[in-house]
């Protein structure tokens, strides 16, 4: 095989929330979102192959001083630096020798900028998925098929050297979930019942507190937020286990999220045994089953955190997130004593890949801990960000997944009505008209889960190719002043 990358181009749609959303202090109401199209060459053949992601400053960057329209500008930088740098690489043999070429030549141009490796690497991710869309729909195959024959050159050993023996089919499973359950997140702010809605509901009809995607969706697995703050978080989760008893829930798994909250590991130590004394928490604490990011990026490494959290004989399994920004991040992380970290395509698809696979060798060869791979993205949404995550969580076997872009976003409402009707036409397991009457598509959550089958059955999760001339194009966008 040889692969090249011939031409690309952006375009981006501003899509407005229907319910605020935060990061910590700032409040967002419209997210941008961005397509990259690729011209691949593959074989010889020109292929177009298609990514989708958000501009998300607040997540990236956490700096309550930086304006919106700088981080928007800074992650168009990194974007724009990978596909330069996509279209000068010479032919590769493989997509992931492609992806390695370019996640070097990116990292050696953010050498020259304060740009950090989890923002950085956004832009190779961004040209990697459109690359991975283009080599499935030239090869004729799905990403399941194309992960599991190795279709895609995955080098795992090249990562990580007790990986060195193995192909990815040899820790993988052996074919992709075809349904996966929704973990549906509770935002500090969020409102749990009628009671806690302020000010106008929206007027799509579709559910706001958690009381009521309880009773529409039948959700079952959550992730809830944690402020640090020792009596507000045990207030709120005291609160968020009794209105799933008081709506019937009785079986029910939850993770939390401390979104880089605690200042030591000792801070978080301290606060988390406290919670778990707490009698009024059992049942709540008897569900759980990770805790995602509880320090500050500089404070995830330190010696310190490492004398804790390896010391620490009863800890919950702690995973990464932000924390998870080179290629080899997860590896090192379990050297400090987290338990693994978290798949999200905007970190990367391939080092999703190999984290997993990592993660299962060494819970087949490791009898005293548990390791975790776990899949999160609050606001990825259709046609394309959403299904391209989802095919990818579908063939490393997660079983359950966040996704709250159907909560913050009036479903595909947003989009020009050919796309709507691509999306119901393509992918009618996953999305449901919102009415009878013409309604817009929105994510069908069935007790609880969501099927996959078209997902994993499409080239790289998306079955059709959208007209990306219905959005306007990048340089359009930014002469006019990003919102």
């Amino acid at each position: 095989m040889s692969i090249a990358v011939s031409d690309t181009a952006f375009h981006v749609i501003d899509l407005e929330t229907r319910l605020p959303f935060h990061f910590g202090t700032v409040e967002v109401t419209v997210i941008p979102k961005v397509f990259l199209r690729v011209d691949a060459i593959v074989d010889g053949t020109h292929q177009e192959g298609t990514a989708m992601g958000g501009l998300i400053p607040g997540w990236f960057f956490k700096d309550p001083e930086m304006g919106v329209e700088t981080g928007y500008r800074r992650m168009i930088e990194v974007f724009r630096s990978a596909a330069t740098i996509a279209r000068d690489l010479p032919p590769e043999p493989t997509p992931f020798d492609f992806w390695r070429s370019l996640y070097d030549g990116q990292r050696s141009w953010a050498a020259d900028t304060d740009h950090a490796p989890l923002l950085w690497s956004y832009g190779v991710s961004l040209v990697e998925q459109a690359l991975i869309d283009a080599v499935c729909r030239a090869r004729g195959t799905t990403f399941g098929e194309a992960v599991r024959e190795n279709e895609l050159g995955i080098d795992l050993g090249s990562v990580y050297d007790e990986l060195a023996s193995y192909e990815p089919m040899d820790l993988l499973p052996a074919e992709p979930n075809r349904s996966t359950a929704i973990r549906h997140t509770v935002g500090l702010d969020d409102p749990l019942t009628s009671a806690d809605v302020s000010g106008e509901r929206p007027d799509d009809g579709l559910p706001v507190t958690l009381a009521e995607y309880v009773r529409a969706d039948g959700v079952d697995h959550f992730k809830i937020k944690l402020s640090a703050d020792r009596e507000r978080d045990a207030s709120r989760l005291a609160r968020i286990a009794d209105v799933l008893a008081d709506e019937g829930v009785e079986e029910y798994r939850c993770t939390v999220d401390a979104n880089e909250g605690y200042d030591s590991a000792a801070a978080f130590r301290r606060q988390w045994e406290s919670h778990a004394d707490d009698s009024g928490l059992a049942d709540l604490f008897d569900r759980l089953t990770y805790v995602e990011q509880p320090l500050p990026r500089d404070e995830a490494f330190t010696p310190e955190t490492r004398d804790v959290f390896t010391g620490w004989d009863d800890a919950p399994p702690i995973i990464i997130d932000e924390s998870d920004g080179t290629v080899d991040d997860a590896g090192r992380a379990l050297t400090y004593g987290y338990a693994g970290t978290s798949h999200k395509n905007c970190k990367g698809v391939f080092k999703g890949l190999v984290n997993a696979c990592l993660v299962a060798h060494r819970n087949r060869t490791d009898d005293d801990r548990e390791y975790v791979i776990s899949a999160e993205d609050l606001t990825t949404v259709g046609p394309v960000e959403l299904l391209q995550d989802l095919a990818v969580t579908a063939t490393i076997g997660a079983d359950h997944v966040e996704r709250n872009g159907h909560h913050y976003f009036c479903g595909l409402r947003a989009l020009p009505k050919e796309v709507q009707e691509d999306v119901l036409t393509a992918h009618g397991d996953l999305y449901r008209r919102e009415n009878d009457d013409g309604g817009f598509p929105t994510l069908d959550v069935e007790d609880g889960r969501v099927e996959l089958g078209t997902t994993v059955d499409a080239p790289f999760g998306v079955a059709f190719s959208p007209d990306l001339s219905q959005f306007t194009p990048l340089d359009e966008w930014l002469a006019d002043g990003p919102v």
